[in-house]
């Protein structure tokens, strides 16, 4: 018997150096859509909010499966450009 996971909404928050070149913020960027393919979730629009306090902020909306986001985390934490990361289910 297979049974399906339904998908929960996440949001995702990455902080990079603020001093990142273009072509390292886009590295990240696209590390994040070739993960969320990865584990089949769905990836909404990329919010960069730009500088804030001691880092640069970029912001996507997720859709995934529960059993999806330890290896979602650990894909991001593997990635050496972001120095911090918030990884939220967002509440019903």
């Amino acid at each position: 018997m297979i049974y399906f996971q339904a998908m929960e909404k996440y949001e995702l928050t990455i902080v990079l150096d603020p001093k990142v070149t273009t072509a390292k913020k886009k590295k990240v960027i696209e590390t994040v859509e070739k993960v969320a393919g990865i584990v089949k979730g769905n990836l909404g629009k990329m919010e960069d909010w730009g500088l804030v306090g001691t880092g640069l902020y970029l912001h996507f909306p997720l859709e995934l499966e529960t059993s999806s986001v330890k290896t979602v985390s650990t894909k991001i934490n593997q990635e050496s450009e972001i120095l911090k990361y918030l990884l939220i289910r967002k509440g019903k």
